[in-house]
C-alpha cells in the first residue's frame, strides 16, 4: 500500500517544480543582484569613459509628386535610403573640400522619417562645428539631388508628351491633306469618306491641345516641388547631458543585468537539481525534519529567536541521546562549521548526566578549531578512541559529503542526526547518502536543516513509509519491539522504485 502510493507520488511529479525554481532563484539572489549591480556600474562607466561623439540634427521636408493621403511612408523611406548612398555622400564631402571616402563618410550619419514628407538627419563629427557643416551639406546635397530627379522627371514626361503630340500633328496634316484633296463629288460614299475624315481631324486636335495642356502642366508643377522641398529645421548640435547619460545607462546595464542573473539562476537551478525545500529534502533522505538554523549569524532583532531555536534543537537532540543505549552520531553535509557547534551544545547539555567526549570525524579542522571554555567536553580525533572509558557517552561528529570514507561512519555512531545546508546537495547524492546509511545500518533520527528558506511553508515530516534503514533496520529492530514483527518506520523516496535485493533474495 505504501509502496504504491509512494510510486505514484513519484510518477506523477511535475518535470519543473515553479515553486522550488522560484524558491532556488531567490536563494541564488546573490548572483542575480551582482550581475545587476554589475551591469548598472558598467553602464555607468560606459557613460562616463564612452561619451558619444559630437552629433548635429537637420530636418528636411520632401515634396513628392506622387504624394496621397494614404500613404504609409514609402516614399519617405526611399528618401531615407538614398540619403544613404555614396552619390550623395560624395557630393557632400566635395562641398565641405573633404579627401574623406564615401563610405566611411555613411557611418557617420543616418535618416530617419519622421513622418510621410519630413526627414531628420544625424552626423557626427569629430567637433560639433564639424557635425554642423556636415549635416547642412548632407542636407543640400540631399536636396539639390532630390530636385535634379524631380526635374529630369518633369522634363522627361513632358518631352515625351510633347513626342506625341508632334506625332499627331504629322497625322493631322496628312488628314487636312487628304481633304484638300478630296473630290467634289455628291455620292453617298464621298459624302461618308469626308465626314469620317473630318471627325479624324477634330479628334486629332481635340487630342493634341490635351497632350500641349499636359506638357505645361509638368513642366508648371515642377517648381512647386522644387520650393516646397526644403530645409525646416536648421542644423544645430546636439547637448549632450553627462547625468542623463550616466542614469539612462546605468539603468539599461541593471535591467540587462538583472535579466541576465535570473536567467543564469534559473538554468543552473534546473541543471544543478539541488533540493531546497524541506519537503524534497525529506523524501529525497527518507526522514523528517526536526528543526531548523539559519547558517549565518542572524540579524540585531532576529538574535533571540535564533537563539531560542538552538537551544529548542539542543533540548530535542538531548532528550534524544539521552533515552538511546547506541552511540549518536552528527553527519553534516555542507555545513560543517554549524555541526561543529551544535556538537558542542549538545555535549554540554548531557555532560552534567555523564561524562561526554566528542569524536572529531570531520575531514576538516573545523571542530578543532572552535573556542571551548573551561570544563567543556573533550574532543578527540579517531585514533584516541582507543583509550576512552566505557563509563564516557560518545557523540561522534562526521561528514557525508562526497569523497566521504562510508565504512568509517558506523564507528561514529550507529544512530544519527544530518545536518545538511538546504540546497547543498544534489537529488542524487541525497539518495547515495540515504542509500550508504541503510547499507551501514545507520539509523537515522531526523533531520536538522540548515539555511532553510524563510518562506518554505512546505512540511518536512514523512507520515508514510518505512523507515531510511529499509533493508537493515528492520532486522535489527526487530528483537526490540517485544512482539516479534518489524517496526513499522519511514523510506526515502527513491524506495519505491529500486527492488529490495533481500526481499527479492527471500
Amino acid at each position: 500500500m505504501t509502496t504504491s502510493t509512494t510510486a505514484e507520488s513519484s510518477a506523477t511529479a511535475p518535470l519543473l517544480d515553479l515553486h522550488t525554481l522560484v524558491v532556488s532563484v531567490r536563494r541564488r539572489r546573490r548572483l542575480w543582484v551582482a550581475l545587476a549591480l554589475l551591469g548598472l556600474l558598467a553602464g555607468a562607466a560606459i557613460a562616463v569613459l564612452m561619451p558619444p561623439p559630437p552629433t548635429a540634427v537637420t530636418k528636411v521636408l520632401v515634396a513628392h509628386k506622387e504624394d496621397q493621403p494614404n500613404d504609409v511612408g514609402t516614399l519617405i523611406r526611399t528618401d531615407v535610403a538614398l540619403l544613404q548612398t555614396t552619390r550623395i555622400a560624395d557630393r557632400a564631402l566635395t562641398s565641405l573640400g573633404s579627401s574623406q571616402r564615401p563610405e566611411d563618410f555613411m557611418r557617420d550619419y543616418r535618416g530617419n522619417g519622421l513622418t510621410n514628407n519630413l526627414m531628420q538627419i544625424t552626423v557626427t563629427g569629430r567637433t560639433e562645428a564639424e557635425a554642423v557643416a556636415r549635416a547642412q551639406a548632407l542636407a543640400e546635397s540631399f536636396i539639390a539631388d532630390h530636385v535634379r530627379r524631380m526635374r529630369e522627371a518633369a522634363d522627361t514626361e513632358a518631352q515625351t508628351l510633347l513626342d506625341q503630340r508632334n506625332r499627331m500633328r504629322d497625322e493631322l496634316d496628312d488628314v487636312n491633306r487628304a481633304i484638300a484633296k478630296a473630290s467634289p463629288r455628291t455620292d453617298a460614299k464621298a459624302s461618308a469618306d469626308m465626314e469620317s475624315l473630318f471627325a479624324r481631324r477634330a479628334e486629332l486636335t481635340s487630342r493634341i491641345s490635351d497632350f500641349d495642356m499636359r506638357a505645361t502642366e509638368a513642366k508648371v508643377g515642377t517648381p512647386q516641388l522644387v520650393s516646397g522641398t526644403q530645409i525646416v529645421d536648421a542644423p544645430r548640435a546636439v547637448r549632450h547631458s553627462l547625468p542623463k547619460a550616466v542614469g539612462t545607462d546605468a539603468v539599461i546595464g541593471f535591467v540587462l543585468g538583472l535579466v541576465a542573473g535570473l536567467a543564469l539562476a534559473a538554468v543552473g537551478t534546473v541543471v544543478a537539481d539541488r533540493p531546497v525545500l524541506r519537503r524534497d529534502i525529506a523524501a529525497h533522505l527518507g526522514a523528517s525534519v526536526l528543526a531548523e538554523l539559519p547558517r549565518r549569524p542572524a540579524r540585531l532583532w532576529r538574535r533571540r529567536r535564533t537563539r531560542a531555536a538552538a537551544e529548542r534543537l539542543t533540548a530535542l537532540l538531548a532528550r534524544s541521546v539521552r533515552n538511546s543505549a547506541e552511540q549518536v552520531s552528527l553527519l553534516e553535509l555542507g555545513c560543517a562549521r554549524t555541526t561543529s557547534v551544535i556538537a558542542l551544545d549538545l555535549a554540554r547539555a548531557l555532560a552534567p548526566q555523564r561524562p561526554v567526549v566528542v569524536i572529531d570525524g570531520l575531514p576538516g579542522p573545523q571542530l578543532a578549531k572552535l573556542h571551548r571554555e573551561p570544563g567543556d567536553p573533550a574532543v578527540v580525533g579517531g585514533a584516541g578512541t582507543a583509550t576512552l572509558s566505557h563509563h564516557e557517552r560518545r557523540l561522534g561528529v562526521g561528514s557525508v559529503a562526497p569523497g566521504t570514507a562510508w565504512t568509517d561512519l558506523q564507528y561514529l555512531g550507529t544512530q544519527t542526526v544530518l545536518v545538511v545546508r538546504a540546497g547543498h546537495g544534489s537529488t542524487a547524492w541525497l539518495h547515495t547518502v540515504a542509500r550508504q546509511l541503510t547499507d551501514l545500518r545507520i539509523v537515522v533520527i531526523g533531520v536538522v536543516l540548515i539555511d532553510p528558506d524563510p518562506r518554505d511553508r512546505t512540511d518536512g515530516t514523512l507520515w508514510d513509509g518505512l523507515h531510511t534503514a529499509l533493508r537493515g533496520q528492520n532486522a535489527r529492530m526487530a528483537p526490540q519491539n517485544g512482539t516479534g514483527r518489524p517496526r513499522e518506520g519511514r523510506q526515502p523516496s527513491w524506495a519505491a522504485r529500486v527492488p529490495d535485493t533481500d526481499q527479492e533474495g527471500q
